[in-house]
């Protein structure tokens, strides 16, 4: 009930207001959300690609409904692109592209153009695009994307959500050679009907997934802070003969950091989430939403200052 009454929250603009008005926000936003501009994000990716992690680098600004705001989104993402490539960075730093952030919601012809866009200056950085899922209404639409970005780029990744019933299927259709699959929980509301509502389930799900995925040809990109799921990760690792440079961890900025460095120790590839820039509320709404010690943190702080 409390996850379905964040998610709801997520898209109040009455809620919107009071957290972005609100003089405790800013201090605990920071935790999960690397500063507003390009520049701070290139700062934290640098920091992260010093520290022997790999980097997905995410604009916020989804949810777009007219041209322009859509376009200055693809510029904002080419730019993004080309200080990553200047930089030296494309070989430890990707980005993560929400469609609805460049036109799906309004234009799904536009969404797929300026995708391509944002694929081509991926290509010049040397580095890629991951195409992030949404909500449940979009699956069918943003895989078919994924599948024609693929046909010029092949290293686009395709991200996959455990708790929807279907994920298990869509991870067999995905697992070949060549394929970089994304596999989370999920953070988006969904009826019953289309989505496991119960955490166990949802926990199921993401094994069943990552089975087919790990026994796959393909890239898997385990986007997990459980534990208990890290441990079957590493399981599945020994039982399908991967070695390390055949799979990835994918956890978020701010969540686990020591977590994220042990495994890099260990030898495994890391990547961390990386979301910037003005438009938080959403994404930070839905970090509340999908794990709880997230929102004891966010509570703790408002004690801390009242």
């Amino acid at each position: 009930m409390l996850r379905q009454a964040l998610l709801v929250a997520s898209r109040s603009d009455g809620a919107r207001k009071v957290m972005e008005t609100a003089p405790f926000t800013g201090d605990v936003v920071r935790r999960f959300i690397a500063g507003e501009t390009i520049e701070d994000a290139a700062h934290v990716t640098g920091e992260l690609t010093g520290e022997g992690l790999l980097v997905s680098l995410d604009v916020l600004g989804e949810d777009t409904h007219d041209k322009d705001r859509a376009e200055a989104n693809v510029t904002h993402y080419v730019e993004l692109l080309e200080r990553l490539g200047a930089a030296g960075l494309g070989a430890r730093a990707e980005v993560s592209l929400k469609l609805s952030a460049i036109g799906q919601t309004f234009d799904a012809d536009l969404a797929l153009e300026n995708a391509r866009r944002i694929c081509g200056a991926a290509r010049s950085a040397s580095t890629t695009v991951t195409i992030d899922m949404e909500e449940h209404t979009t699956v069918d639409h943003t895989l078919g994307v994924v599948q024609e970005l693929r046909r010029d780029f092949p290293d686009v990744g395709a991200v996959v959500q455990a708790y929807l019933r279907r994920a298990e299927e869509h991870c067999a259709e995905l697992a070949y050679e060549g394929s970089r699959v994304r596999l989370c929980k999920g953070a988006y509301a969904a009826p019953a009907a289309v989505a496991f509502t119960d955490k166990e389930e949802v926990d199921r799900s993401y094994v069943r997934c990552m089975k087919v995925l790990m026994a796959g040809k393909g890239y898997p990109m385990l986007a997990t802070h459980d534990p208990r799921l890290i441990e079957i990760a590493s399981a599945l690792t020994v039982l399908n003969e991967r070695d390390a440079g055949t799979f990835e961890y994918q956890m978020l900025y701010g969540v686990r950091p020591e977590e994220q460095r042990r495994l890099a120790a260990q030898g495994a590839q890391v990547r961390v989430y990386v979301a910037y820039g003005r438009e938080w509320y959403q994404y930070f709404m839905r970090r509340l939403a999908e794990r709880p010690a997230n929102l004891r943190f966010f509570m703790r702080s408002l004690v801390g200052r009242s």
